[in-house]
């Protein structure tokens, strides 16, 4: 166990191995569940509590796995703070503003995740390369800006499932919560409406970034990458 860590974070042993994943528990309900899936507070050495979403942070952490309305209300009713201070068995100091520093930290850490992808060469931007990939059925994850047109979006999802071969479902693309123009700044790029994942890794990736801020915003759901090497031909 690292000494980083808040003990009554951590999962009992389950046998480690290859396919070890790390689990925490939520500070507030009790729940435990995959650390990827969870949000992690950091205590500063003013005893201010801070975001740390990436888990990076040095020193003692805990992990919550609610949405912001239910964070709001902990705060609210003062559950956080009791919660916090047996984790970390001392005083805390929790900001006003704490919710809206971790929405904004999960946007942060979304971007920039797609940022990286733009930089390895994963993703493809611009609705015609897009179109043209998704009928052929390799496109492992499509995004939609929250500004974008509808009728582009509905073209893209249609080339969607056209590539995916699932052409009467309402198989769609991700709309997710951020406009052309911040899309446009993560990625470097003018004008970037929509995005496709052309790597399963890759959309992995992107996907359980996106899960964290579009369910702590209360938006989750379908953020799940398509099998890429299970689909057919062009239909």
């Amino acid at each position: 166990m690292s000494n980083h860590e808040n003990p009554d974070s951590l999962n009992g042993s389950d046998g480690g191995g290859e396919d070890h994943v790390p689990i925490r528990k939520c500070i507030l309900t009790g729940e435990r569940a995959p650390r990827a899936g969870l949000i992690r507070l950091a205590l500063g050495p003013d005893g201010v509590v801070a975001p740390d979403v990436r888990a990076k942070a040095p020193g003692r952490g805990a992990w919550i796995g609610v949405d912001r309305a239910a964070l709001e209300l902990a705060i609210a009713k003062g559950k956080l703070k009791g919660a916090l201070s047996r984790a970390f068995k001392t005083a805390v100091e929790i900001p006003a503003d704490l919710p809206e520093k971790i929405e904004q930290a999960l946007a942060r850490a979304s971007l920039d995740r797609l940022g990286l992808e733009a930089k390895a060469g994963t993703l493809l931007t611009g609705a015609e390369k897009i179109s043209e990939a998704a009928r052929k059925g390799t496109v492992a994850l499509m995004l939609h800006a929250s500004d974008a047109a509808a009728d582009g979006t509905r073209k893209l999802d249609q080339a969607l499932r056209v590539g995916l071969g699932i052409e009467n479902s309402g198989y769609r693309g991700l709309v997710i919560p951020a406009s052309r123009a911040i899309l446009s700044m993560a990625l470097g790029r003018e004008n970037v409406v929509h995005i496709a994942l052309i790597a399963p890794a890759a959309a992995a990736r992107v996907s359980d970034s996106l899960s964290r801020w579009r369910g702590f915003i209360g938006r989750d759901g379908d953020v799940e990458p398509c099998e890429v090497s299970s689909q057919g031909q062009t239909a």
